[in-house]
């Protein structure tokens, strides 16, 4: 078939022929440089879907982190509410036995004072 391709030139100047060879030269290049810049493009789309990949990993596990740090959150306010309930129940704790602690000083003055009393 190359025959047939090159029959077309037969008759033709040299200036021409030589002219024919470097515009087709110049195509050989450019359906290179065609090829070269089909493959960059190609690993530039390659690349680019890898980044674009990444980047929406990287969404997902913001808005995972995102609501372990809500659940967390909440859970520190309940056991903020927690440790303030079991404080204040503490502090009334301490209250009865404070008042409790007097009665018995009391009772037992009051002990003291009656033995006393029927030592006599």
């Amino acid at each position: 078939m190359s025959w047939a391709a090159e029959e077309w030139k037969e008759g033709l100047s040299p200036r021409v022929l030589q002219k024919i060879r470097e515009l087709e030269s110049q195509v050989d290049k450019l359906k290179k440089e065609l090829q070269q810049r089909q493959f960059q493009l190609q690993s530039l789309e390659a690349t680019l879907q890898k980044q674009q990949q990444k980047v929406e990993n990287e969404k997902n596990e913001a808005a995972v982190l995102k609501r372990e740090n809500k659940r967390l959150m909440e859970l520190c306010d309940s056991l903020q509410i927690a440790k303030e309930k079991i404080s204040h129940g503490l502090q009334v704790k301490e209250s009865q036995v404070n008042i409790q602690s007097g009665q018995l000083n009391s009772n037992q003055k009051d002990i003291k004072r009656l033995e006393q009393e029927l030592k006599r």
